[in-house]
């Protein structure tokens, strides 16, 4: 199980990790932090010694009621940032988290090696062929709605079922764009309740129906600290736990904001694993 960035096999079938690094000033965990080149940097220095495979970087906070950001804003934000980490670290496999065709045509020409798309497509008609003929890795996230009001879609006759029928056909779109490279995200916290992003999770393993790499994107996640009666800054060891059982029902990418922690997790459930 591989995926091509930039001429290079990535091989999944050992479980990597994704670094966030949000250039948003809304997001929900980390949103303004990353203010200054500095930061950036020092940032992504940090994830990549500690052991990230990517670094996702995203111009538009897709937390639940996010406001409206305009493309050249969203522009603005992301291509910069691809510039000055590909500078100081050129061998960085950059993610650009965006649902847009056009922020993600300009950031793989600014030397992103793939694209994170919230929408599966569903919010930008020329998204997939665009990616098609960028012939770049496509993460597809399960969605309903859009960020400002996905949560007044929760409704499921059957979650898990729906789920995989949503990614059965936008994965026959993808090929048919010649999209070669697909990832799935079974989408927590987006347009699910906190008893189904749970459900989701126990039942994770049903998704490899695909038979494409699943990504989990848990990390500090309302499913955590609302369940711990916390916040987002003390729901790292929530995280924790549940990107081991995300691990053991068949994630081969965790997308995090703590790197260090999720490299020990997959390496305890790689030693759990071995024959």
């Amino acid at each position: 199980m591989t995926i091509n960035c930039k001429g290079q096999l990535i091989d999944l079938s050992t479980p990597k990790v994704m670094g966030i690094l949000n250039a948003t000033p809304d997001s929900f965990y980390d949103g303004g932090t990353n203010k200054d080149e500095s930061e950036i940097l020092i940032k992504v220095e940090t994830m990549l010694k500690n052991g990230a495979t990517f670094i996702d970087i995203g111009g538009y906070s897709s937390r639940p009621g996010a406001d409206f950001v305009s493309e050249e804003e969203e522009l603005n934000r992301v291509l910069p940032v691809i510039e000055l980490i590909l500078d100081r670290f050129p061998e960085t496999l950059i993610s650009v988290d965006t649902f847009r065709s056009q922020v993600a045509h300009q950031s793989i020409g600014s030397g992103a090696a793939m694209v994170n798309d919230i929408s599966a497509g569903h919010l930008d008609d020329k998204m997939l062929s665009t990616i098609g003929k960028l012939c770049v890795p496509y993460i597809m996230m399960h969605m309903r709605g859009n960020p400002k009001n996905m949560q007044q879609q929760t409704d499921y006759d059957d979650l898990i079922k729906e789920i995989n029928l949503y990614f059965a056909e936008r994965i026959a779109k993808a090929h048919a764009a010649k999209i070669n490279d697909i990832i799935i995200d079974p989408g927590f916290g987006f347009a699910k309740t906190l008893k189904q992003n749970y459900k989701l999770l126990n039942k994770l393993e049903l998704l490899q129906i695909t038979d494409k790499p699943i990504l989990a994107g848990v990390s500090r996640k309302s499913m955590i600290y609302k369940t711990l009666n916390t916040t987002s800054d003390q729901a790292l060891n929530g995280t924790t736990a549940l990107h081991m059982v995300a691990l053991q029902k068949g994630a081969k990418i965790l997308r995090v904001h703590d790197v260090k922690e999720a490299i020990e997790c997959v390496k305890l459930y790689n030693q759990l694993t071995v024959n």
